[in-house]
Formats: C-alpha cells, structure tokens, sequence
C-alpha cells in the first residue's frame, strides 16, 4: 500500500481535529458564561449550546506515585461526548483538587478531541506534554492511564484512547509506553 491514502487520512482527520477544537473552544467560553444552573450557553446569533451537570470521576496519581486514586467532581459541559472529553481532559491538566499529585504537565494544552462511532477518542495534546514531563516508565504510565481510565470510564461513547501530539501521532509520550494503537482503560492501576 503506498502512503499516498494514509496520508490523504492524515489530513483529513487534521481537519476533523481543527474543527472539533474549534468548537470545543467555541462551547467552553460559552460554558463558563452560562453560570451553574443554566440548560444553555448563548452562542452568537441567538443559538445556544446545551449544558449539562454530570458527576464524573478524575484519576490522577496517589501520594506514593504507584496507582491512580479517584477524585471525584461534578462538572458543566456541552451536552455531547467530546464536550464531556474536553472537560476532563483540561480537569486532568489543571490537576487535583484533594492531595493527589498531577499527572499532566500543567503547561499542556488540549488542541482538540474527536471521537469516531467506533468508540476511538483521539485526544491531541500540546508538544509541552512532553517536553515537561518529568520521564520514566511509572510517571509515563500513570499519565497515559489517568487519560484514558478517566476519558473511558466517564464516557459511554469512548472505547479506546489516541494520543495525538501536535496533531501527529506519537510512538510514545516519553520513551517507555507504545501509543502507536488506541489505549483500552487499565483497572490494574487503579486503587
């Protein structure tokens, strides 16, 4: 096979990603201006965006580094899939809220997050995921699965977990872990 359709594929989910982060953007400024109680967000024009309350669970790492420990929030979002996704990735990257530790750089930035009917939520993070991590195979680990456990189990519609690096694929985050395919959720890690 010649690399002439992967590469066609390529773009074409660049562009599905671009979109996508613009109105993730688009929805969450008009999230945060909706206020707690609110069913909608204005949008301009006259539109709105649906906003919905939802109790979800963040897992981030435990005071001896070795497992992901749950912290629960309640948080507003746009009543869709990738809305939900959106807003905990960036609840990953702002870190925890109860004596847990970060497992996300806090300089990272979610460019956009896409999710296919089969389940594949493609997550494309800013280069400083990388550049700011701190390495090695458990803090490497704990980041990918604090991603992907957290994105799984509070998203019906997510199956599997694409890590994407300023639009491009990674083989790995930091040296250790294949990001190559889709990650599945690990409840191994979780204590």
């Amino acid at each position: 096979m010649s690399p002439f359709p992967k590469r066609i594929l390529s773009k074409a989910l660049c562009v599905l990603l671009a979109e996508g982060a613009v109105l993730m953007a688009l929805a969450a400024v008009y999230v945060s201006a909706a206020g707690p109680d609110s069913k909608d967000a204005p949008l301009p024009g006259g539109m709105s965006v649906p906003i919905k309350k939802s109790p979800i669970h963040l897992y981030f790492a435990g005071r001896n580094s070795y497992f992901l420990m749950a912290e629960q929030r309640v948080v507003l979002h746009p009543d869709d899939p990738a809305g939900l996704a959106a807003t905990i990735v960036n609840a990953l990257i702002k870190g925890p809220q109860k004596g847990l530790l970060k497992t996300i750089p806090a300089e990272t930035r979610l460019r956009a997050i896409y999710i296919t009917p089969d389940g594949t939520c493609y997550v494309d993070l800013s280069q400083a995921v990388r550049k700011n991590h701190p390495g090695g195979s458990k803090s490497e680990l704990l980041t990918i699965y604090s991603m992907v456990n957290s994105l799984v189990l509070n998203v019906p519609e997510i199956k599997r977990v694409q890590i994407l690096i300023d639009g491009n694929e990674a083989p790995t985050l930091a040296g250790h872990i294949d990001l190559q395919l889709p990650v599945k959720a690990n409840m191994l890690l979780i204590r």
